[in-house]
């Protein structure tokens, strides 16, 4: 079994959050988790093809999603493996339009999936109150036009950068002290900036450079990196560690999805960026009867 490492100066252990902050509300997280539903603005999205690509297909998509009971969409226009290149114009004219039209239709937290500062303030302009950036805040002004709008951060782990492929990744030390380490200097970062603590999240980036054992590995250390004191994020859906483990296209990964959710959850982890928002709303709402009941509390809050 592997030793959990001792807690450094620099990433201490304060213990799971309990608020999260996204835009003008504000979530108790102490049992709940937030299930966030992918919008794909790609032609080339691993998952569905670019079923989504259309603003209208798009939107029609957010409105099953919201039905569903999605608590927050997430909208990207570059999708984080490798790929033809796009521009950033290419890129603000796939997401900005989509972020005005579910601003427009749907009363509920609007994320902006993407690495680039300028893409990230046009979408808050635009309605989002979150920004998801897979790159760790590569660029230097992300930050800053995160802070000025007043909006939440996800802070991911990559080992390279986005669209870079990683086949063989290798981390001295372990991958999860590397991640947590990794994580917790994304989040001072966040902090220094002016981006209160409720509005950090953390994601360990599975598939994102790392192997199909690195990224089970992470899953099941979700308690330590939820121990870093901000709510953590997990994206399993649909990803390739679990066609690796059980010999599945993407299209059969549905209940190994949902099985990775309630571990993640169960661990801590407090936001499911999730293709099926139906399923894993239902998982996130059992285990928060049960976390309730556990704390001696009614199930329904």
């Amino acid at each position: 079994m592997r030793a959990v490492p001792t807690p450094t100066e620099d990433a201490p252990a304060t213990g799971p959050a309990t608020s999260l902050s996204l835009g003008d509300r504000t979530y108790d997280v102490t049992d709940r988790a937030l299930v966030m539903g992918i919008l794909n603005r790609t032609p080339d999205s691993f998952y569905d093809k670019g079923l989504t690509f259309g603003l209208g297909d798009l939107v029609d998509r957010a409105a099953v999603l919201v039905a569903d009971g999605a608590d927050l969409l997430d909208v990207g226009g570059v999708k984080a493996g490798p790929g033809p290149e796009v521009g950033e114009a290419e890129e603000l004219d796939r997401v900005i339009p989509a972020i005005d039209a579910l601003a427009t239709r749907f009363d509920l937290p609007l994320s902006v999936d993407t690495w680039r500062a300028s893409v990230a303030a046009a979408a808050y302009a635009a309605g989002a109150v979150v920004g998801n950036d897979i790159s760790g805040f590569a660029d230097p002004g992300y930050l800053a036009a995160a802070a000025a709008a007043g909006a939440s951060v996800v802070a991911t782990h990559i080992r390279l950068a986005p669209r870079v492929p990683d086949p063989e990744p290798v981390y001295e030390g372990g991958v999860v002290g590397a991640v947590r380490s990794f994580l917790a200097d994304r989040a001072a970062r966040a902090l220094s900036a002016g981006i209160p603590a409720e509005r950090i999240v953390l994601d360990a980036g599975l598939d994102l450079g790392k192997t199909a054992d690195q990224s089970l590995e992470l899953l099941r250390a979700s308690a330590e990196l939820a121990g870093l004191g901000h709510t953590l994020l997990l994206s399993a859906s649909n990803k390739t560690f679990l066609g690796v483990v059980l010999d599945l296209p993407i299209d059969q990964r549905g209940p190994a999805s949902l099985g990775a959710a309630a571990l993640g959850v169960s661990l801590g982890c407090r936001i499911v960026r999730v293709h099926d928002v139906a399923g894993h709303r239902r998982v996130c709402d059992a285990l928060a009867a049960i976390s309730r009941v556990r704390r001696g509390l009614p199930w329904a809050p």
